[in-house]
């Protein structure tokens, strides 16, 4: 059995992902006795951003979401998700 390397501790989610996007996972942890665990409350890291929109705009979103039952700014979000992935199927 290899011996592991240390993680180090970050300071920031970006310098940690800056550090596994270039590090080999299998130096630091032993994948081979590793238990499979789940986190249903977790969430993804959010950012809180300003967005203009024509109030026709803003009320055809709010009438949407109304009949969709989800708050407006849900359904801002699976618009775009949706939109997002689309484009990316298309560019593959």
């Amino acid at each position: 059995m290899k011996k592991l390397k240390k993680i180090p501790k970050f300071k920031t989610e970006d310098e940690e992902r800056n550090f596994w996007s270039k590090s080999d996972s299998t130096d630091y942890l032993d994948w081979e006795n590793s238990k499979k665990e789940t986190f249903p409350k977790l969430k993804p890291s959010t950012k809180t951003i300003s967005l203009r929109l024509p109030e026709s705009m803003l009320d055809e979103l709010k009438s949407l979401a109304n009949k969709r039952d989800v708050p407006y700014q849900s359904l801002i979000k699976i618009m775009l998700k949706e939109r997002i992935d689309r484009e990316f199927r298309i560019t593959q």
